[in-house]
């Protein structure tokens, strides 16, 4: 099956974020490299200084980037872009030729190796001070957590309100909230019987109290199942996720649904292109 190129999304990240946490939180860094001067955008100078030595401290991931909080009031911020990848595996099993596409890597004292390896180069890492993440210009502006508690019906029914874009365009606004992606997006409006066709003011209200529990139970149940494998994904330690093989709707078109009444009544699920984003959803089940 031909996934084509996607950028991982809030599970993906948090997945990520987890397995990393699980090999760094608490190690001291005493090793880290670059070894190109720039992917998205340049590295920001003194990064290898600042990190060799450095204890990490915790991890928080706001929208689909990833925030490495160090000792000393610093935190690494990355985002894998389309194709990056954060690798971790111990020094002992690292070849001693370079790694394809490894751009930047650290090194713990407990002997761990985490790379971060991007063939694309759209991945980016910068560093901010830890008590004005927020104020970064990449997260500046972001709406909220869909995973928090803040985010409610009445919360997203007053961004939608008057809004006159499709709320699948609407949702894929990152200032509406944080960290939704295409796959996501398609498989919520999908549990809560939303088409993504419809104006995104008139699903305020009354549609969001479906609406916003379908989204916490999608991006819950993708975690769980450590993501979606599509092409590069892979999760810190090299496994795969598994979430696509719960997909619904997503990369289904022509197939029922799960409760597809069949011909004539139901041709099985469509795919529309949205603002150059294909769309997955079934006419019959979503209004």
């Amino acid at each position: 099956m031909a996934w084509g190129e996607r950028m991982p999304e809030l599970p993906e990240v948090e997945t990520v974020m987890r397995g990393l946490a699980r090999v760094l939180e608490g190690r001291r860094i005493v090793a880290a490299h670059i070894g190109r001067p720039d992917m998205r955008w340049p590295f920001p100078p003194g990064l290898v200084a600042r990190l060799q030595g450095a204890r990490v401290l915790g991890f928080r991931r706001r929208a689909k980037y990833m925030l490495m909080r160090l000792e000393g009031g610093d935190s690494l911020l990355v985002h894998l872009g389309m194709s990056g990848r954060m690798v971790a595996r111990r020094v002992a099993d690292v070849p001693n030729e370079p790694v394809a596409h490894e751009h930047f890597f650290m090194q713990t004292e407990d002997g761990t190796h985490v790379g971060f390896v991007d063939p694309r180069r759209f991945g980016s890492v910068d560093l901010v001070p830890s008590a004005a993440e927020d104020g970064h210009k990449l997260l500046a502006g972001l709406g909220p957590e869909p995973l928090e508690d803040a985010f409610t019906p009445d919360v997203l029914s007053d961004a939608l309100a008057g809004k006159h874009t499709p709320i699948k365009a609407a949702l894929l606004d990152q200032k509406v909230v944080a960290g939704l992606g295409n796959i996501y997006v398609s498989e919520a409006l999908h549990r809560a019987g939303i088409s993504p066709r419809r104006e995104a003011y008139s699903v305020a209200g009354a549609r969001c109290l479906k609406l916003v529990p379908a989204i916490k139970q999608v991006l819950t149940e993708s975690i769980e199942a450590g993501g979606s494998s599509l092409r590069d994904y892979v999760q810190a330690d090299g496994g795969i996720g598994f979430f696509q093989e719960r997909f619904l709707v997503y990369d289904r078109e022509g197939l029922p649904c799960g409760d597809c009444p069949g011909e004539p009544r139901c041709k099985g699920i469509q795919r529309i292109v949205q603002s150059g984003r294909a769309s997955f959803y079934c006419p019959h089940r979503q209004r």
